[in-house]
């Protein structure tokens, strides 16, 4: 597949944004959705869009905004037909789509604590030792690159011997774990891939894939992975995206293979920095390409492409728009950690790109906060 036709999607239809919930959604999530704290010592919140915008049509590989049945017939009824949805019954299909996701994220997160209290409650994990983070699971490189960056007078310069850069881009390859634990952790995944027990999926677009604060990685593993060694880092290598005050995360594992998901289209991170770190298996292809920053509309955009090497991450800023290439052969698991900074989101929705109208959530919600301190953010460089 050609890069042109892997970027024409994902197209962003919404065309008019928004920052509010149908009428009671957002008092009845924060009455009804139990809070938790988190590592950081923060409550953390979803953005009220998060029920409105970006509802993702496969069959059409469009994001589209759902508020009602009219705005939505209004807004994309005659837009739609331009990407083949024709007749009627097809346009009732459509909108059954859009209800069914709005469903969805209504009850999405009422749904994570039932699915994390039966997977506490019934599942053995294969290799217990992989959910507390060791030192011995990184590789020699990475140590040393973690230090320096912790030192105070250290600069951007000073690191780059650690890591494979693209400076028109600020993309950065660096080795992170080694192989073996590298198999461990795909080995605990696939085990419980392969259970009965529920479980909550990446986003929209991966119909593979594993949240891991649901398996339990969040507070031994991921919590200390972003605090004690990726936020050093990004505070060299991403000062203007909060590098330095990176207090949340998501994070999941996506596989590609044949017969599976292949490919991942053009699409931009709900993130400040992401973390990307290809953990194997065997496989042939499927590279990661890079585009323009997604403020940035080019009219002849040009690409990069990355190359995935198994224990090796990719780390670049989360709206750097990107795809995954089809793999061609083979088995691909990725780690993925999409980092936030509350400092830089509560001032801008990445999502709608409006101040962020809080609804409050579980865990670590979409990484907004009531803090109200600001960092200055430049978009693009």
């Amino acid at each position: 597949m050609s890069l042109f036709r892997l970027f024409r999607g994902t197209r962003q239809l919404q065309t008019v944004r928004t920052t509010r919930l149908p009428p009671g959604k957002a008092e009845n999530m924060a009455r009804q959705v139990p809070t938790s704290g988190s590592a950081d010592d923060a409550d953390f919140y979803v953005c009220s869009c998060f029920f409105t915008n970006n509802f993702y049509l496969k069959d059409y590989n469009v994001h589209v905004v759902y508020r009602d049945d009219t705005q939505f017939g209004t807004e994309y009824k005659e837009i739609m037909k331009k990407y083949g949805c024709r007749t009627d019954k097809q346009w009732d299909q459509v909108l059954s789509q859009a209800k069914s996701e709005l469903k969805r994220r209504q009850n999405l997160f009422q749904q994570s604590l039932e699915r994390i209290r039966q997977i506490r409650a019934q599942y053995r994990p294969l290799h217990p030792q992989v959910y507390t983070l060791q030192e011995s699971f990184f590789v020699p490189e990475f140590l040393e690159f973690v230090e320096l960056s912790r030192k105070s007078d250290t600069t951007p310069e000073d690191v780059l011997k650690f890591v494979t850069s693209w400076p028109d881009n600020r993309v950065y390859e660096f080795p992170v774990f080694t192989k073996q634990f590298c198999q461990q952790f795909m080995a605990e995944i696939t085990q419980f891939e392969e259970s009965d027990l529920p479980k909550g999926r990446p986003n929209t677009m991966n119909n593979y894939g594993i949240l891991l604060n649901e398996l339990g990685f969040d507070e031994g593993f991921i919590t200390p992975l972003r605090t004690d060694y990726l936020r050093p880092v990004c505070s060299l290598l991403y000062p203007d995206w909060g590098g330095d005050a990176l207090d949340s995360h998501k994070a999941f594992v996506v596989k590609y293979k044949l017969g599976e998901d292949l490919d991942l289209s053009y699409h931009y991170d709900n993130a400040e920095v992401t973390l990307n770190v290809s953990l194997g298996k065997e496989f042939e292809e499927g590279s990661l390409s890079f585009g323009s920053m997604r403020q940035i509309v080019q009219s002849q955009p040009r690409y990069s492409e990355h190359k995935h090497r198994p224990t090796y991450g990719l780390l670049h800023r989360g709206q750097h728009k990107h795809g995954a290439m089809p793999i061609e052969e083979g088995e691909r698991y990725n780690l993925i950690i999409w980092m936030r900074s509350s400092k830089v989101r509560n001032q801008l929705c990445p999502m709608c790109d409006h101040k962020p109208t809080l609804v409050q959530t579980v865990g670590f919600g979409d990484g907004f906060t009531r803090e109200t301190k600001t960092v200055d953010v430049c978009c693009a460089s």
